[in-house]
């Protein structure tokens, strides 16, 4: 069951979650890029947990228990052995924990740039996009209306 109601994270589960954010993705020297618990990305994914909030938790939750206890208690080479075990998992609170950390660590600003991206909004200035094969477009182009047009606006 998903909630959009915030969700609080005890000191313990930011420890752990935290943890587990450096294994998914870790800092690069070669590429010149932070891991996912840098300070300033791990406090972006905390405050941008939304939906994703009580899924999170079932997940550390799930790993505390392969663990046999605290995640934050293990050695390097346990937690990353646990972690892998945890992520292997192909359940709805393992895809919602990858998004959380995922959407947070792409729109760092030292990220884009090392992707070669110029970080900044994508408007006023727009992205110029490769024209493609329009015609794509034609079989939708004579679909009849799928929607109800409430306002008299809708053509």
């Amino acid at each position: 069951m998903q909630t959009n109601l915030p969700v609080t994270l005890t000191e313990l589960e930011l420890r752990s979650f935290r943890r587990l954010a450096g294994i998914m993705v870790p800092a690069s020297a070669e590429f010149h890029v932070p891991g996912a618990d840098d300070a300033a990305i791990f406090d972006d994914i905390v405050r941008s947990l939304g939906r994703d909030g009580l899924a999170v938790r079932q997940a550390l939750a799930a790993l505390d228990e392969l663990c046999n206890g605290s995640f934050c208690d293990l050695n390097a080479g346990q937690a990353e052995a646990a972690a892998m075990t945890l992520l292997a998992r192909s359940e709805p609170m393992i895809t919602a924990l990858g998004r959380a950390v995922l959407q947070c660590y792409y729109r760092d600003d030292r990220v884009f740039r090392a992707l070669g991206r110029e970080a900044r909004p994508p408007f006023p200035l727009g992205h110029e996009l490769e024209q493609g094969d329009w015609s794509l477009l034609d079989a939708q182009c004579g679909r009849p209306r799928m929607w109800r047009d409430l306002d008299g606006y809708g053509g």
